[in-house]
């Protein structure tokens, strides 16, 4: 009797499968069997590439002589401390009586290469091959992958894909690390007394260790400007109010080099004209313009995995790593949808049966009432007609959603993985309530010659804003706007153009321009996805909108490898990231020889070519041309090159701002 495969990336998602298979399972090292089926695992990856050396003894020693090295053809080895369940999956693979494999490792680039490794390693030939892609761990979604399998072969563009970013970080990696370190590796060591140093360069990592240390320099070349602003104080009803004074145009400062802005001086003393200009006070001002309006705030769109990492980051003081580590928990714990998503919408298909989720969240009680209430209210009927469902926006999975199930596993999960789960609920909940709606006035004020500006706003229905109110995340007003009170609101919607106030006095409020942000752990993750905004080229921009700097399954391992390599450093209780005085200097090696490697638009654009592989526009071929092209031409100007030696001033600035031990 034939069996059925079915391989895992892990244990423990094997034993799911198992289970939802509903056959019996005798335990075996290494796999399950069952009368017709058969499961076993990978360990992750089992199965890697091969160092240089394997090629050639010659390759071991790092020489300028044997650069750039491009293998015509690639070798590969099983990992040493998994060759035991290599060896027992390979065995598996070619068991006489398995005449279907089922591929279930993780449904993305990175799950699809971990078992096409193995297969390759494996020899495996004659065998049906089918693909599982599911987005949850549930039993229900398990069965629809198993019976909706495609054949494997409708993958292999995106096996092309996960090939060549592998090599395409190997031969980066390996070419421009050995490159750079033979050729300024003493410069850097002699300058840090240190014995020898290793230039680590990698295709992403060395462009996000460039976005930090130039923030870094931003914010130390930036230079304060203080300016002032006139603020005058208007009474209406007994009721006081502030107004911004603004030069806008017909108003004498208007377009005046004496301005910062429209609506501040650079100097206290022509700010205090103004303010004198004013004067007998008070004085009786007239209406300009009052606008009334309703304003409607949608709940944002649901949570792909950059924007969850940045939200944990932000309220929970954790690194994007650990984010990813406590949302895979969940996925394994069948509570959430598949993470390594950069979707933040749903398909339409799942928006048909969206219901289930909803009904199995009336049993966690974070979400009980508000579950019960889209349920009554029936507004996940509608949903797929939303912005919240577009399939042109998924490419391989939809949003981070709760699957409703579960939910006895968090009993089994840390403090925070609890609050990460429920911010996860709430942002799903509150796509399906009204949105909040906002009443607002705003007020043009003439004085004299000159003219204030006054903006209020008030809640008027709650809407999402009751599911989201109780959570971490903070509902923030818009800096210009005042909240005020329902009942003053009542006397300024009574305001028409010509009506009276009294300006009671003037006062001048100084303020200074901020200098940039640092990154934090969050924030380098979406300027990370967000990477084309980056680009100043318009053209450019919109030519590889959509591609970022890696992608959400290896975003969070780039950090993690910049920090281990003590290039950057991460401040665990604020989260923010600053470059290493060693981090400078490998910025100003990579600046002065392959300065393309920093730039987000070149990374970005091999981001676009991998996708345009995944998707069959580009050919395998075509990408490694591409690829080696670009490896011999910055390989040949840095040989070429002499300018270790002017490296040492630009290693002095950076120098001045590290404390030597």
């Amino acid at each position: 009797m034939c069996k059925s495969l079915f391989i895992a990336e892990k244990p423990s998602v094997a034993q799911e499968f198992a289970k939802a298979l509903k056959i019996n399972v005798k335990k075996h090292d290494g796999y399950l069997e069952g009368e017709t089926a058969v499961v076993t695992w990978c360990v992750g990856h089992l199965v890697t590439m091969s160092y240089p050396e394997k090629y050639d003894a010659r390759y071991k020693k790092w020489s300028l002589e044997t650069l750039p090295f491009l293998p015509q053809e690639f070798l590969y080895e099983v990992i040493p401390n998994v060759a035991k369940q290599f060896q027992i999956v390979a065995n598996l693979l070619n068991r006489s009586d398995v005449d279907t494999i089922y591929v279930c490792t993780d449904s993305g680039r990175e799950g699809e290469y971990i078992y096409r490794l193995v297969e390759q390693m494996a020899n495996v030939k004659g065998k049906q091959r089918k693909r599982v892609w599911i987005d949850s761990q549930t039993e229900e979604e398990i069965n629809r992958g198993i019976r909706e399998a495609k054949d494997l072969s409708e993958y292999d563009n995106l096996s092309n894909a996960a090939y060549l970013r592998a090599k395409e970080d190997y031969l980066m990696g390996i070419n421009f690390s050995r490159l750079l370190s033979l050729k300024y590796g003493n410069a850097v060591a002699n300058y840090l007394n240190e014995r020898y140093v290793v230039i680590s360069v990698g295709r992403v990592m060395t462009c996000v260790l460039g976005m930090i240390v130039r923030r870094e320099r931003e914010i130390r070349n930036f230079v304060k400007t203080p300016f002032y602003r006139v603020i005058g104080k208007f009474s209406l009803q007994g009721r006081n109010f502030d107004g911004e004074w603004r030069a806008v145009e017909g108003t004498p400062y208007f377009q005046s080099p004496l301005l910062y802005k429209e609506n501040g001086f650079l100097k206290r003393e022509d700010a205090e004209k103004l303010q004198a200009s004013f004067e007998p006070l008070p004085k009786e001002v007239e209406v300009l313009k009052a606008e009334k309006k309703k304003e409607l705030k949608y709940a944002p769109l649901l949570f792909n995995l950059a924007e969850l990492q940045n939200e944990c980051s932000k309220m929970f003081k954790i690194s994007p790593d650990e984010t990813l580590r406590i949302v895979q928990e969940l996925y394994e714990k069948k509570l959430v949808t598949y993470p390594r998503t950069d979707a933040r919408v749903l398909s339409t298909a799942v928006s048909k049966e969206i219901y289930k989720n909803i009904s199995g969240l009336r049993n966690y009680a974070h979400s009980a009432a508000f579950a019960q209430e889209v349920l009554e209210m029936g507004s996940y009927k509608k949903i797929a007609s939303t912005k919240y469902v577009n399939d042109k926006q998924i490419t391989d999975h939809y949003a981070i959603i709760p699957t409703g199930q579960g939910l006895n596993a968090l009993k089994s999960v840390s403090a925070t993985a609890e609050k990460v789960y429920e911010t996860i609920v709430r942002r799903f909940l509150s796509i399906f309530y009204p949105p909040a709606e906002y009443q607002k006035v705003g007020l043009q004020i003439q004085a004299d010659k000159e003219q204030f500006f006054a903006n209020f706003k008030i809640l008027v229905n709650e809407g999402y804003l009751k599911v989201v109110g109780n959570s971490f995340d903070k509902i923030k007003s818009e800096d210009d706007e005042v909240k005020c009170d329902a009942e003053f609101m009542e006397v300024l919607k009574t305001l028409r153009k010509g009506s009276k106030l009294s300006m009671e006095r003037t006062e001048i409020k100084e303020g200074e321009t901020s200098p940039p942000k640092r990154y934090n752990s969050g924030s380098i993750i979406l300027a990370m996805e967000n990477a084309g905004q980056l680009i100043e080229d318009e053209e450019l921009r919109a030519q590889i909108k959509g591609s970022g700097i890696g992608t959400s399954a290896t975003r969070a391992e780039i950090l993690k490898k910049l920090i281990n390599n003590k290039y950057i450093a991460l401040n665990k209780k604020t989260q923010i990231l600053t470059p290493t005085l060693l981090g400078e200097m490998i910025f100003d090696v990579v600046n002065s020889s392959i300065s393309s490697l920093l730039r987000a638009d070149l990374t970005a654009s091999w981001e676009k070519g991998l996708t345009g592989v995944a998707e069959g526009n580009i050919t395998n071929e075509e990408y490694m041309e591409k690829l080696e092209g670009f490896i011999n031409r910055c390989t040949a100007r840095v040989l070429q090159a002499n300018n270790q030696n002017s490296l040492r001033p630009h290693f002095d600035i950076a120098a001045q701002y590290y404390k030597k031990s």
